[in-house]
């Protein structure tokens, strides 16, 4: 029972580092519950600082995800239109596969900044461009958060090896 615990773990653990790049799976998230059914494992000592940490930086990065594309555009001289269709770019994208979630952000900030003033199209590129720099730096944060949680699922099978085996 205890293998089958493990590999269900790691399972959720991997899933989740793929998820941190395809954004229609929840990566840290995922991740994260990996963790949580590894410390439910009799063997280990249950953590309740690494599970309680995680989980607040789980929680800031899930947030995060949705707030630096739409920042991107604002840095980038968008407007709230931009920042608006930067957002429904990015739900409508999770529709359109397989790369709907890299251009929809960016179509959306474009398409809303058009909308703001539509004699405007450098700016609204300039927007745009924010929006897809601003989705990159959230799929790398999420990417390097979800390779921490994998080290620490190594790190913990590793110091419990001896139990099992």
């Amino acid at each position: 029972m205890e293998i089958l615990i493990l590999i269900v773990s790691l399972l959720f653990v991997l899933v989740g580092i793929a998820g941190s790049v395809l954004p229609a799976l929840p990566g840290p998230p995922l991740s994260w519950i990996g963790l949580l059914i590894l410390y439910t494992m009799p063997n280990i000592k249950f953590d309740y600082w690494t599970l309680g940490i995680t989980f607040v930086f789980t929680l800031i990065i899930v947030i995060l995800d949705y707030v630096i594309p739409a920042q991107g555009t604002k840095r980038f001289g968008g407007s709230k239109y931009g920042i608006w269709g930067t957002n429904i770019g990015l739900i409508v994208g999770l529709f359109i596969p397989p790369f709907g979630f890299i251009i929809g952000p960016f179509v959306g900030a474009f398409i809303g900044e058009l909308i703001y003033d539509q004699n405007d199209s450098k700016r609204a590129l300039k927007a745009a461009t924010g929006s897809f720099l601003g989705f990159l730096a959230s799929t790398f944060i999420k990417f390097v958060f979800c390779m921490v949680l994998f080290g620490i699922y190594i790190h913990t099978i590793w110091k419990y090896w001896s139990v099992w085996f």
